[in-house]
């Protein structure tokens, strides 16, 4: 006999990562096509000589560099192992059995999961035709019980981004005792005048949290570093709920490493961007129905043909992201990767408009 498990765990899903293959070009993961910064990898091998010391619990230098970065009081601050790290650490300060947590969905696959380990109930709420989130579904699903809103923008993995105004009409009608996290982990590729930046916000609206990262532009995927910017009595929670010592040594002076390299890393993500551009230019030039996209990826709405397509790609040696039964989600890669996609992309479009 084995020891008994919480029933909550059985239906839970695992969370799926993006396939890796030797040999294969993997646009499965939303990793940066480049290499860290410059210095990172030489302060994170420096560090490396520590591994024997326990890093700093608060991560005080990480978190001091992030309010100047950010403009933002040092004590608004939670550090955690990368976003959804966070994620699970802000879910667990505000809900608990009989709380609900409304997200959008399809969206990114950890809000169930966190929300479920949690204890709490789930409220899903379709996307809209365009692939975007429905702010206004989202503050009609808000009850009583209703503890979280979760909004992805830009939503992964589809990619439209939420504008400032009707952000702002949304954090209208939610309660002020309702916490409302801005998941923007990829906020540093939205080129977009109108969609809402949490910082712009932040000040006026108590009940806003921002949740951030460091592995999507600034290229850490590896070391996982994400934070999250609240008012003062929410990230005191949030740190309370992180495991001690969750953010090695290596991770927090690479992360600051990485925040003085702020020119390189928008140049970085500018060649992004123009890839991004041209991938998706090229797939509606070929006839593909292809979502507006403000993130590193791009999104194909394949319905039932989803698995399909995500095999006919293995087979020509790429992995992109299969979401079955919604679509493909593909992340922007170097030229070579982009153009081999393209190619298969044009492939199989030839194929489906022949049959």
């Amino acid at each position: 006999m084995y020891p008994r498990i919480r029933p909550a765990l059985d239906d839970i899903p695992a969370y799926t990562p993006g396939k890796a293959l030797s040999g294969l070009v993997k646009l499965s993961s939303n990793e940066n096509p480049f290499p860290p910064l410059p210095g990172v990898l030489e302060r994170a091998t420096t560090a490396a000589a520590n591994l024997h010391r326990y890093p700093d619990l608060a991560a005080t230098e990480l978190t001091a560099e992030l309010a100047r970065h950010l403009s933002v009081p040092a004590e608004t601050i939670a550090v955690g192992t990368g976003s959804v790290g966070v994620l699970q650490q802000i879910v667990q300060s505000v809900a608990q059995l009989g709380d609900e947590v409304v997200y959008p969905w399809r969206s990114f696959e950890a809000y169930p999961i966190v929300t479920r380990i949690a204890g709490a109930t789930q409220l899903e709420v379709p996307l809209t035709a365009e692939s975007a989130l429905d702010l206004p579904a989202m503050a009609d699903a808000v009850t009583e019980r209703t503890k979280l809103v979760v909004v992805c923008s830009p939503n992964n993995p589809t990619g439209p981004a939420v504008r400032r105004a009707e952000f702002l009409e949304f954090l209208g009608r939610v309660p002020q005792d309702v916490l409302v996290v801005l998941d923007e982990a990829y906020v540093e590729f939205v080129r977009d005048p109108g969609v809402v930046n949490g910082l712009d916000l932040f000040a006026a609206h108590p009940n806003l949290c921002l949740l951030r990262t460091f592995s999507k532009a600034y290229g850490l995927a590896g070391l996982r570093v994400g934070y999250a910017v609240a008012h003062p009595p929410v990230a005191a929670a949030i740190r309370k709920c992180a495991v001690p010592f969750g953010v090695s040594t290596i991770a927090q002076l690479a992360a600051i490493e990485s925040l003085h390299s702020q020119d390189a890393m928008h140049a970085r993500v500018n060649a992004v961007i123009d890839e991004r551009t041209r991938v998706r230019s090229g797939l509606i030039e070929q006839g593909w129905r292809v979502p507006e996209t403000e993130a590193n990826f791009v999104w194909l709405p394949l319905a039932e043909r989803t698995g399909e397509f995500a095999a006919a790609c293995q087979r020509s040696g790429l992995l992109v992201r299969p979401y079955a039964p919604d679509g493909c989600r593909i992340t922007i890669g170097d030229s070579p990767e982009n153009d081999l996609f393209l190619r298969v992309a044009a492939q199989w479009r030839s194929t489906e408009v022949a049959a």
